[in-house]
Parts: C-alpha cells; sequence; structure tokens
C-alpha cells in the first residue's frame, strides 16, 4: 500500500506531539510566540537552546521572533526529532512495507461501535476510498486519518523552517523516520487500535473546539500545551510512553553528550517533548543545568 509521504509524516508528528489541532478561520496573520528556552551549565555558561515546533501552520503564520532569529544565528548546528524530512521516496516505502497486512477486515469493526459513525465521517472527508484500509494496520490507518481536517500544511512547519535556515550547516537527528514508523509497528494490536480510537476522539473534539492546541502554541500558552502531555491520545498510559515519555528517555544521554562540547546546538523538537515532569527540561535541570525561558 502506498499514501502521499508528506501527508504521512505531517500525520506521524501530529500523533508524537503537539501538531495537528483543527482549523482556525484567525489564525492567518498571526504572530506565534514558540516556546524557546537558554540552557546554561553549573557556570552560567550558555550550552545550547530549546525549541518547541509544531509541525504543521496555515499560510501567515510568522514563528521567527527576534529570539529565534537570534538563537538561528548563534547555533552551531541543528538538532531535530528528525533529519531527513525530505526523503520522502525512501520512507513511503518503509511505510508501505510495515502498513500491510493481509486479511485485516474492515477498519470499522476496529473501533467502539459508538466510533463507527465518526470514523465514517473521517474516511468520507478523506480522499481515499473507503476500501483502502482492509489491509492497513491499525496504526497506519490512524497516522493516515489524523491529516483529515488538519490545522495548517507540513511545508510551513517549523522544523522544514529550521532546515531552510541552517543550510550549509550540520543538522542531525535525534531518530529517524523508519524508527518513528517502528515505534507504531511495535505496539500490540490493543494498543494500536486505542491509538485509531483516539484518533477519531480527537477529531471530534477537534471540530467542537477547533484549533485549541494550536492557538496555545501561537500565544504561547505553556500551560495549556503541558496539559495536552497527559490529555487525549496521552491519557492512555502504553502509548503515552511509547510515543513521549520513553523516546524522551532515549533522547536524554545523547542530548547530555552534546551540551558539553564547544559548538552550540538548537534543539528543536515538538513542544510536547519539552513540557511536563518527563519532559526535557526536567531532564535537563535534574542533571544540573539551568533552562530559561527567553520571552
Amino acid at each position: 500500500m502506498r499514501a502521499n509521504f508528506g501527508t504521512l509524516l505531517f500525520a506521524l508528528a501530529a500523533l508524537l506531539s503537539l501538531a495537528a489541532c483543527g482549523e482556525r478561520e484567525d489564525a492567518p496573520g498571526a504572530n506565534a510566540k514558540p516556546p524557546l528556552y537558554e540552557i546554561a551549565n553549573a557556570d552560567g555558561e550558555t550550552v545550547g537552546w530549546l525549541l518547541g515546533t509544531v509541525h504543521t501552520l496555515p499560510d501567515g503564520i510568522e514563528w521567527r521572533t527576534q529570539p529565534v532569529e537570534r538563537v538561528i544565528d548563534q547555533a552551531d548546528y541543528l538538532i531535530l526529532e528528525v533529519a531527513e524530512l525530505d526523503n520522502q521516496r525512501a520512507i513511503a516505502t518503509i511505510f508501505g512495507e510495515l502498513a500491510s497486512t493481509e486479511g485485516l477486515g474492515p477498519l470499522s469493526q476496529r473501533v467502539d461501535p459508538k466510533l463507527r459513525e465518526p470514523l465514517a465521517q473521517i474516511v468520507a472527508r478523506s480522499d481515499l476510498p473507503g476500501n483502502t484500509f482492509e489491509n492497513t494496520e491499525s496504526w497506519a490507518a490512524a497516522l493516515m486519518l489524523a491529516r483529515v481536517d488538519a490545522f495548517g500544511e507540513p511545508a510551513n512547519g517549523v522544523d522544514r523552517g529550521l532546515i531552510r535556515d541552517f543550510a550549509g550547516r550540520k543538522i542531525i537527528g535525534f531518530e529517524t523516520a523508519e524508527g518513528q514508523l517502528r515505534i507504531f509497528d511495535a505496539l500490540a494490536e490493543a494498543e494500536q487500535r486505542d491509538l485509531l480510537e483516539g484518533t477519531v476522539r480527537e477529531w471530534v473534539a477537534a471540530r467542537q473546539n477547533p484549533g485549541r492546541l494550536a492557538q496555545a502554541y501561537i500565544n504561547g500558552d505553556i500551560a495549556t500545551l503541558e496539559s495536552a502531555t497527559t490529555e487525549g491520545i496521552m491519557a492512555d498510559p502504553e502509548l503515552r510512553e511509547a510515543l513521549l515519555v520513553g523516546r524522551n528517555r532515549a533522547w536524554s544521554d545523547p542530548l547530555l553528550a552534546v551540551l558539553g562540547a564547544r559548538d552550540r546546538p538548537l534543539v528543536a523538537v515538538g513542544a510536547a517533548h519539552l513540557l511536563g515532569p518527563e519532559g526535557l527540561i526536567a531532564m535537563l535541570e535534574q542533571n544540573g543545568y539551568t533552562v530559561s525561558r527567553i520571552e
């Protein structure tokens, strides 16, 4: 099975962090206040920066504030969740290999009966034929459907913009896109179905309260963004561990290793990864660093 990779990678980002949250008519033209932080060592020296990102935005949103532009100029290199965002063909192939299993049956039979009607509505609003999902694993269907009625476009995402800003400088990723897809593929079927049901519920919630999290990002509302790390899909302990907390732990050693070096990184990852008691900010503070928000 094959699908548009730009859509798939966006949907992946949406489920792994705080990205797609519904449409909002008053967003274009706004100036965002992205969560930007300075990392200082025990001697008070700046050793790097953190930037919380979203992976999609509508046209007209300007996230490069003066502090963000200054940090982009000062940083020696960039660390993202995934660096190879433009390698669409190869990752679409990997998705196709992982996403398909013969004989899985109708997608409607894999969700609670109460969710079958909204699931049918999502499929109808997508550009995908109704029988697309007969042989599609539940996690992959969730990724594909997460893009329906989503907020903004992946081309406007902060991570893609930063890749352009750092052209000619080193860009590395904590993970590969294949590694991210394999996180989903490794989920037990029960957790995959929880993910699918959560995607449907969040689509319904986004229609009732469009753009809530995206607008929180634009407004710099850290409290709302942090609360979202334990709501919706992230309220499921197994999914939260696999998609958020476990990944933060996996990133901690590589991040701590580079902060002692001469070159200073800008670490730009989904805003959810920075916040809360199990986020990267808390991890750095537990290891003796001072993390200060740059307003």
